[in-house]
């Protein structure tokens, strides 16, 4: 494969991935330690810059939990290294004025990419009532960082290949998605899945009910290497760990190498029939860490 050209931080998502035949990205969370903070900047900047990444994402915490450090990092990326950071921005216990605060603060940090999201409030809150949001839903953050005084940004969504977990129905959670790329979704990114078919059929239902052509649905992919964590997470986000993922990751016994072989090979298997499909590019969910990640990478572009 042609090399492809290193992205300055500055630029917006929507004209690297118009630049790439496909794209590679990675996301990460702002770390709760010095140390984990140490480690993540070592796997940004030692193991995942080299493979040339058209973008990093950080993530914004439960409730807006973690806003400072995402803003930290993400401002840390653009200034520092060639690499394009997004930042997350979640709407849950968050009012108009913070927000304005927060993407001003970004734009000044030099961050010009934003995934808008609605949000999960925090775990200690089962009960918070989302209709006390300023933000109804995401087309709605989507619309005001667009319209803010600062605005120079690309923003991204996310998509639920089966179904976001407050949805009735597939059909309509489709509609919905559509609905807020229309408001000024430059791509999509999606949900965790583990099988191809779930990406396919989203892609269609959206394509019938109107998504526009030029905006891509990037596949998030997990690789799991410790599959209660990765359970866990497929719960939470009503992800379905298919069955026979779950008997093949058993099957390498216990050992964690045998374990996370076999997680990267059966993510690459996913990987290489989204891409063969047609898929823009691989959203690579890392967890902060880089070995099957990079395994991976390398798998699919030899």
């Amino acid at each position: 494969m042609p090399t492809q050209p290193v992205p300055s931080s500055g630029r917006h998502i929507r004209d690297i991935l118009r630049d790439r035949e496909r794209s590679f990205s990675f996301e990460f969370f702002p770390p709760k330690t010095a140390a984990g903070a140490d480690n993540l900047w070592r796997v940004i900047t030692e193991d995942l810059a080299p493979l040339d990444p058209a973008f990093v994402s950080v993530t914004y915490g439960a409730g807006g939990s973690t806003r400072e450090n995402t803003i930290e990092i993400v401002r840390r990326i653009a200034a520092e290294t060639a690499i394009t950071p997004m930042a997350h921005l979640t709407t849950v216990l968050a009012g108009r004025e913070e927000i304005r605060q927060v993407i001003a603060e970004l734009a000044a940090a030099g961050v010009h990419n934003i995934l808008a999201l609605r949000g999960d409030p925090p775990r200690d809150m089962p009960d918070y009532d989302r209709s006390a949001d300023e933000f109804a839903y995401a087309a709605d953050l989507v619309e005001f960082i667009h319209a803010h005084p600062a605005a120079d940004f690309c923003v991204g969504v996310a998509a639920f290949p089966e179904r976001h977990p407050l949805a009735t129905d597939l059909d309509t959670d489709v509609r919905n998605f559509v609905a807020k790329v229309k408001a000024g979704a430059d791509f999509a990114i999606t949900q965790m899945f583990f099988e191809a078919h779930h990406y396919w059929r989203y892609r269609d239902l959206a394509d019938q009910y109107g998504m526009p052509a030029e905006v891509p649905i990037i596949p998030g992919i997990m690789p799991v290497t410790n599959v209660s964590q990765v359970q866990r997470i497929a719960q939470l986000s009503g992800a379905d760990f298919p069955q026979w993922l779950y008997d093949r990751l058993v099957a390498a016994g216990d050992d964690p190498d045998a374990v996370q072989r076999a997680g990267v090979e059966a993510a690459t298997e996913l990987c290489h029939e989204l891409l063969e499909g047609g898929a823009p590019g691989i959203h690579f969910y890392t967890l902060n860490k880089s070995p099957a990640t990079r395994e991976i990478h390398a798998n699919l572009n030899t």
